[in-house]
């Protein structure tokens, strides 16, 4: 059987100008699980919930097996590492080392050792007030004290957000070797398509409060296709006809801009319906995202 490290049944969350949910969600153990979608489509609304920073109002969520209908345990919290998408700002007149000691005092598993190393690896002086850091530096050092503790469930919300290009590198291999021992687990949500290929296993697509699909991350990208095809007797209504079409576009002459999200069952189609394929060209992520999109808002007008 299959362990899930969050699962999410039936939440919703209704506030005056936003409704998330209802959610079924189940985050695998173990894999790195990245959460895409527009902004203010409810990801970060989403990690509130995980962490019993807030409360739904129908349904029920467990962490790592644990049910959080009554609060979030002390102990599981020491089994959980969070960094959030902003950092707050009631902590601004802290040293770096004043927060690193709080820290210390509530997680049984600080390691001071490691805690120490990743500031070095991200060129972090913990020294100074976290107000008087730069973004990016804030950043690096927030990051550090979220893994300093080895938390078995890892939250990230936008983690590269500030960095530069060299840091960003560096974070995505300390990401990279935390996950070595198998049974950690990190659900980050990003906008970053190049963050999302390199680091998740499986992706989920949210748009406008709801989970538009779950995807393993392979497997989507081998799937999503612009196919090209041509024929004498194509047209608009026989490509609609293509397995797993979800866009459809003349090209000019006898040829189609088809877009599937079935792209092998697509390519014997195209062969048994005696037409050409032309060229193939794989989806972006932003261009898949795009696609359920406009799948979404299609078969909402048709409810």
């Amino acid at each position: 059987m299959e362990e899930y490290a969050i699962e999410l049944s039936g939440v919703m969350q209704n506030r005056p100008n936003f409704k998330l949910g209802p959610l079924d969600l189940q985050i695998p153990k173990g894999f790195i699980t990245a959460i895409v979608g527009p902004n203010g489509c409810g990801k970060s609304s989403t990690f509130g919930l995980m962490l019993d920073l807030d409360k739904p109002d129908a349904g029920s969520i467990e962490v790592l097996g644990e049910p959080l209908a009554q609060g979030i345990p002390t102990e599981l919290k020491k089994r959980i590492g969070y960094l959030p998408e902003q950092p707050s700002s009631h902590e601004d007149g802290m040293k770096g080392t004043e927060k690193a000691a709080f820290h210390r005092f509530w997680y049984d598993g600080w390691d001071v050792n490691r805690y120490r190393e990743l500031l070095r690896i991200l060129e972090v002086d913990d020294n100074q007030a976290l107000g008087k850091m730069s973004k990016g530096m804030r950043r690096k050092f927030e990051f550090a004290v979220s893994l300093a503790h080895a938390p078995e469930l890892l939250l990230l919300d936008e983690p590269s957000s500030g960095l530069d290009p060299l840091a960003w590198k560096t974070m995505i291999e300390i990401l990279h070797r935390y996950m070595d021992r198998g049974d950690r687990t990190i659900l980050m949500t990003s906008h970053i398509i190049e963050e999302v290929k390199r680091l998740a296993d499986y992706i989920v697509f949210m748009a406008q409060g709801r989970v538009l699909g779950v995807y393993e991350k392979d497997e989507l990208f081998g799937s999503w296709f612009t196919l090209f095809v041509s024929g004498e007797e194509l047209n608009a209504k026989k490509a609609a006809g293509m397995p797993g079409q979800c866009g459809v576009e003349h090209a000019g002459g006898t040829t189609y801009r088809i877009t599937t999200s079935r792209a092998a069952e697509a390519e014997e189609w195209v062969a048994e319906e005696g037409l050409t394929l032309v060229s193939r060209q794989a989806l972006e992520l932003d261009e898949i995202m795009s696609a359920l999109l406009l799948q979404d808002r299609l078969s909402n007008r048709l409810i």
